[in-house]
């Protein structure tokens, strides 16, 4: 089965170096992660990889080990992989032709030896597709690497939208963009009640990644010392996101609570479902709440 991963050749913040690894996969047929400080880690079981990371870089931090991991392991030939830069676009799609593999010279030439930080872990990769795709609103998560499923392929690429539009459509174009305004608005809207997840490398829980989909928004109650999962319903199934939400509030629960930390969910939709009414009676940890959408005019 064909999986789709979205990749980052290098931090888009530094310019110039991404350009410079960018043209070297282009070039070469590649694309690479990093924490180079590891070593060859090809051979490594799951155990001595997550020791070895914490021997390395003092701690442990779940998310880094299952790239490390899933870009050795579960990347395979025939795979699609997205290069992005940024959060708003894409640079280049191919296909998976060969297994992971580290080489720390091509790693250094990748970047024309021009910083101390490269990447040598390879993956290589036969680039179809090289022209740009911009989007206006942030549909990438900050993260070096992770998996989407075909739906969410399709839509980037335009053959076919994520999600059916409602029948009424000024209010479907307006949830567009209500993950964007929730999260720029978001200790107004939960009046610091909630807070809004910063992982350790100053990323925001929007889009978080997860080995079971991207969460919509990820948040934190302090009172209740539990983790938020938040999810939009945007004229989704009511089956669908309620499924959805369990899966990511049990990989929360599995890959990032602590001890005496919680999960919760929060769905927020438009107006009620009687079919969700009866599905979140059954379902513990799951609240529900509604959005309205004003629009007024104003004389200038």
């Amino acid at each position: 089965m064909v999986r789709y991963w979205v990749i980052a050749p290098y931090d888009s913040r530094q310019g110039e170096i991404f350009d410079k690894a960018w043209e070297y996969d282009l070039r070469e047929g590649t694309i690479a992660v990093g924490w180079s400080k590891l070593k060859n880690i090809s051979d490594m079981t799951k155990p001595e990889l997550k020791s070895k990371f914490e021997e390395i870089y003092s701690k442990e931090i779940t998310r880094d080990i299952n790239t490390l991991w899933r870009f050795f392991h579960e990347i395979s030939p025939n795979d699609i992989i997205i290069a992005r830069r940024g959060t708003k676009r894409i640079i280049g799609i191919g296909r998976v032709i060969a297994a992971a593999f580290y080489n720390v010279d091509d790693g250094k030439e990748r970047v024309a030896h021009s910083t101390e930080k490269y990447y040598s872990n390879f993956i290589k990769v036969q680039w179809d597709k090289t022209e740009e795709i911009y989007f206006e609103q942030i549909v990438f998560s900050f993260y070096t690497m992770y998996e989407i499923d075909k739906e969410k392929y399709l839509s980037l690429i335009g053959e076919q939208p994520i999600e059916e539009a409602s029948e009424e459509l000024p209010e479907f174009i307006l949830e567009k963009y209500l993950e964007e305004f929730i999260v720029s608005n978001f200790e107004r809207i939960f009046r610091g009640q909630l807070e809004l997840f910063l992982d350790d490398e100053g990323n925001i829980g929007q889009q978080y990644p997860t080995e079971v989909g991207n969460i919509d928004i990820l948040a934190k109650d302090p009172t209740s010392n539990s983790y938020i999962v938040i999810e939009l319903k945007k004229g989704r199934e009511s089956d669908r996101v309620v499924g959805q939400i369990l899966r990511y509030m049990g990989w929360v629960k599995e890959n990032l609570c602590q001890e005496n930390e919680n999960v919760k969910g929060l769905i927020i939709c438009g107006e009620r479902d009687e079919r969700l009414d009866y599905a979140l009676r059954m379902v513990q940890n799951i609240s529900l709440k509604f959005y309205s959408l004003d629009f007024e005019l104003i004389d200038g």
